[in-house]
């Protein structure tokens, strides 16, 4: 069954007749639908989604994996959160001597009178902490995946020299820096937007929302720099990536072959 919309139109004796022209209504429209995924993970439709799929489609766990990727990852980048037990385990506590050093550092790169564009090693040394950032960016690229740095006095530099200090210290765990948008910036402020330009903000990170887990475009690494407590919330959790892809890769192999795929993404 369809509806009809019913329209007038003039015949030849110039008399009005009425024509019927079949509309179909909503319900009856058939195409491409989007599945039920909202921005935060649902473990509940993930499991019945999942478990549709594979009734669907026995075969998927089949799927051949593409050339060139493992079957599985053996790395100290493989982790659960349970294998860590305590902040020690990954927090380093900058002491007095470092501190200074970054505090030279800043003092240093003043003089040069050279745009941000420029920090890097040479002209942010730290001819000490510098051997610990060192060990910790091994620590990044080959061991856990992830560091906390610890005792910076945010509350006696300008927002400036904050930049600077982030920056700077960054520089020594890796010396390119990924654009964070099509405008070509390389830092972003995560800051809740909406009480001044509501109209303006276009993702959670600009918001009080809570940001699912995600992956950030335009780098290898990601660098947070904490200049204020929250008041409430704050926390960041995070994943192993590596963890994830040998679940995928024993699991679903279908869904690595369809993520190796390109994809199209809106700027």
């Amino acid at each position: 069954m369809v509806s009809a919309s019913t329209l007038k139109t003039p015949t030849a004796d110039l008399t009005e007749q009425p024509i019927s022209i079949p509309i179909p209504t909503t319900s009856e429209l058939t195409g491409p639908t989007h599945p039920d995924i909202g921005y935060y993970p649902d473990e509940r439709k993930w499991l019945d989604r999942t478990a549709r799929r594979l009734r669907e489609s026995p075969s998927l766990i089949d799927t051949e994996l593409p050339p060139g990727f493992p079957k599985k990852l053996d790395s100290e980048l493989v982790w659960e959160g349970n294998d860590w037990k305590s902040e020690k385990q990954w927090v380093y506590k900058l002491n007095e001597e470092e501190l200074k050093e970054i505090d030279s550092a800043v003092r240093h790169f003043r003089t040069l009178n050279l745009h941000y564009g420029h920090i890097s090693k040479e002209t942010f040394p730290l001819p000490t902490l510098g051997i610990a950032l060192t060990k910790l960016a091994y620590e990044l690229h080959s061991g856990r995946g992830f560091f906390v740095l610890r005792t910076i006095p945010v509350a006696l530099y300008s927002r400036e020299d904050n930049v600077l200090i982030y920056t700077g210290i960054s520089s020594w765990i890796a010396p390119s820096r990924g654009v964070q948008d099509k405008n070509g910036g390389v830092l972003s402020h995560v800051k809740d937007l909406t009480p001044t330009h509501s109209r303006e903000v276009g993702g959670p990170a600009y918001t009080p929302d809570v940001l699912g887990f995600h992956t950030d475009l335009g780098s290898d690494l990601i660098a947070l720099f904490a200049l204020e407590v929250a008041a409430e919330g704050g926390v960041s959790r995070i994943s192993s990536s590596w963890k994830v892809y040998n679940e995928l890769a024993e699991h679903r192999p279908d869904l690595i072959k369809t993520l190796s795929e390109p994809w199209p993404v809106d700027e």
